[in-house]
């Protein structure tokens, strides 16, 4: 999956914050479940617009863009 078939960025859905697709969901609230101790399926339960598909393929991107060798371009592009 791509990340635009995963994630939809529209100013008129929750202010342009990135949500899944398909939803009013917005990314970050997986980071934060998962950082506060949730098991994704906890977050899933929470969240049942999202599917545990859209979820994993998230969590893949964001490894992939933090294990990446480029990870400080990415970095100073984000800051």
């Amino acid at each position: 999956m791509e990340i635009k078939d995963l994630i939809t960025i529209d100013a008129d859905i929750m202010g342009g914050q990135p949500v899944f697709k398909n939803t009013r969901v917005p990314i970050e609230t997986l980071f934060d479940h998962l950082e506060a101790g949730a098991s994704l399926d906890e977050f899933l339960e929470d969240f049942d617009t999202v599917s545990k598909s859209q979820a994993v393929a998230v969590l893949e991107i964001a490894n992939r863009f933090m294990t990446s060798k480029n990870i400080a371009i990415l970095y100073e592009t984000a800051a």
